[in-house]
């Protein structure tokens, strides 16, 4: 009479906690750090309980069943979470292979008298855990994904700031390089101010922009040109030397753009289309 594998494990459950646990604690590169043990342990739990409480003696043979969606479901969410939380796809492939170890330790223990079933068993169970470690890695990347979207899309907010330098007069410094999505974002950040605010003068200061191509210029153009639409003027500075010698050998024309080399200097000339005057006043001496 053949072992009922599942009445075994779960017969063995604690046993098996308590092995997983060990081996996920005696790893060198456990990230105590971003979980506790106690934490460690309840997610351990939950997924144990809904791997035993579904597997049976014809699903084992079966890593695609619809049986383990609830499995598969338990261990996404695991895996998506510990991407948002700092782990490694090491960390989080070695959480699951860990369970597959604790389970053929229990198996290699308890049926270790009849090894051809003990082979058998052995050769199912490694098929289906191989295949939770997909599902792991394919919902890792996916969280993964989802953290760098998420943080491309909080730099590029933060990275194309526009400031109200003046009344009537805003300024967008620009760090890094310009793509078509960034430019995107510069656009409507830039566009939405204006509105706000009532602008006239709009200065880009492209000084931190590493290097100017084709493209790079294509992009300004066309900031420059939505902003014009609004009814605003659009200054570029921040025009390095080694800047306008890569325009002009590219053959870009941004003569209809007013440009300067900084960004004083751009501001110097929207005062001056403002009919603004700036005076230095001399502080007199105290009497002594």
């Amino acid at each position: 009479m053949k072992t009922d594998i599942s009445k075994l494990l779960q017969k063995k459950r604690k046993q098996i906690l308590e092995t997983w646990m060990t081996i996920q604690l005696s790893d060198e590169s456990l990230r105590d750090n971003l979980m506790s043990n106690e934490d460690l342990q309840e997610q351990s739990n939950e997924l144990l309980d809904e791997l035993l409480g579904t597997l049976n003696d014809k699903n084992i043979k079966d890593s695609g069943s619809a049986d383990f969606d609830r499995v598969r479901e338990v261990l996404s969410g695991i895996s998506i979470s510990r991407a948002r939380q700092g782990y490694t796809p090491r960390d989080t492939g070695f959480y699951v292979f860990s369970l597959k170890d604790a389970l053929l330790q229990t198996l290699q223990q308890e049926i270790k008298d009849d090894p051809e079933f003990l082979f058998q068993t052995s050769v199912y169970l490694n098929k289906l855990m191989d295949a939770f470690g997909i599902t792991t890695f394919e919902t890792f990347i996916q969280g993964r994904e989802d953290v760098i979207l998420r943080q491309t899309s909080e730099i590029a907010e933060i990275s194309t700031p526009v400031i109200r330098v003046w009344d009537g007069i805003l300024a967008l410094p620009i760090i890094g390089t310009l793509d078509s999505a960034r430019t995107q974002v510069v656009m409507e950040n830039l566009l939405q101010e204006i509105v706000e605010s009532g602008s006239t003068i709009a200065i880009l200061d492209i000084s931190g922009v590493p290097a100017v191509d084709s493209l790079v210029a294509q992009h300004l153009i066309k900031t420059v040109s939505a902003t014009k639409l609004m009814g605003a003027e659009c200054i570029i500075s921040g025009i390095r030397p080694e800047i306008a010698q890569t325009v002009v050998h590219l053959g870009i024309d941004l003569s209809h753009v007013v440009t300067k080399a900084t960004m004083a200097s751009a501001l110097r000339y929207a005062f001056n289309v403002m009919r603004l005057e700036i005076k230095k006043i001399q502080k007199e001496k105290a009497d002594n």
